[in-house]
This record gives C-alpha cells, structure tokens and sequence, in this order.
C-alpha cells in the first residue's frame, strides 16, 4: 500500500495517542505522524506545516470531539477560518465515544469526511483507508 504523507493525531488523551500511533506505525500508514494533545495545537501544526502545499501538511485529521482548551467542535470552526483550509483536501475524521443520537446527529451536520467510534482499530483505519483514499492495508 502506497502510505499517505502525513497524518495529525488529535487527542487529549496520552495513552490513546501512545496506542494510536503505535497501531499507525505497525500498520505502515503514514510517512510522517503529527500529534496534538488539543485543538489549539492542532491548529498550531497545521498553520507550521501547511502554510503552502508540502508533504509534511496532513492529508488524514483524526480528531477527538472532548478535549480541554479547544474542542473538536472548536477545532472544526476554527479550522475553516484558515487561508489554506479552502484550497486542500484533508480529510477529518472524529473519533468519539457517544453513539448517541443526538451527538451522531450532530456530527453528521459537521464538516467532516466521517466519524469513528473509539477506540481505532485496524479495521477502521483500512474503512477510512477505502473510503476516503483508495486504498487498503495489505492482507496479513
């Protein structure tokens, strides 16, 4: 499988950035792997990294909706102030907890590619890999 470029963790938990990234890596699905403990870090490494068209600006988000200082649902709006996020395609998927309807309704009105239940598993990252990549993980 062709990895993609780069890809941003967003999650304010340490130990499921730890056991994400450890399950991106075992996979082989990204060249480069950002992570941001909040929204506002994300948004920091985004205007470092995609500033202009390079390979270190990620082409996957995965994006918790709880966290403190800035939220998922912080993060979104803010996201869609900035210069750049109009001219590139960087495909947001948010990871959440609640399956409740009414936060699925909610979720469903966002600007984002998907939403995954946590936690990640090898299954989900290969759907979000077919659906919004062409591509899948190689068969063990």
């Amino acid at each position: 499988m062709q990895k993609l470029t780069c890809a941003l963790l967003v999650d304010d938990d340490q130990t499921t950035n730890y056991l994400n990234q450890l399950l991106l890596k075992r996979l082989a699905v990204t060249e480069k792997l950002l992570i941001a403990n909040n929204g506002q870090e994300a948004l920091d490494l985004l205007q470092q990294h995609c500033h202009t068209a390079t390979p270190d600006c990620p082409v996957l988000i995965l994006l918790d909706v709880k966290m403190p200082i800035m939220n998922g649902f912080e993060f979104l709006e803010a996201y869609a102030q900035l210069p750049f996020a109009q001219g590139q395609t960087i495909v947001i998927v948010m990871l959440t907890t609640s399956l409740h309807p009414q936060d699925v309704q909610r979720l469903e009105h966002l600007n984002i590619s998907d939403f995954v239940n946590k936690p990640l598993t090898e299954e989900k990252i290969d759907s979000i890999l077919r659906k919004h990549f062409a591509r899948q993980l190689p068969k063990a």
